[in-house]
């Protein structure tokens, strides 16, 4: 009876370890690799999806603002029109003169 027991634990231990190396082995087939690359795709696709969906919303909300402050008629508040006024803003501290050639 004892050894009916571990020849039943054996079997199954024996089991799940051919198991998950046949699972193993099919991921580093071709197709296994195919198939892992396309769900990585898949997952690259819907992060730009989302990230151009939150740009698309917050532009529509900036042109919103826009719009009111254009519709009653008030100077929209520029946080960088002090920075576009600014003469000493401007491409020479973008580019100094040394790294041109």
């Amino acid at each position: 009876m004892k050894r009916l027991l571990w020849l039943g634990v054996g079997l199954a231990v024996g089991a799940l370890v051919v198991r998950k190396l046949t699972h193993t082995a099919q991921s580093y087939t071709p197709s296994g690799i195919a198939a892992s690359l396309s769900e990585s795709a898949g997952g690259l696709v819907e992060s730009v999806r989302t990230f151009m969906e939150d740009v698309r919303e917050g532009m529509a909300e900036r042109e919103q603002q826009i719009q009111a402050a254009f519709a009653e008629g008030v100077a929209f508040d520029d946080q960088f029109a002090e920075l576009r006024g600014d003469p000493s803003i401007g491409d020479e501290e973008i580019f100094p003169q040394e790294d041109v050639r």
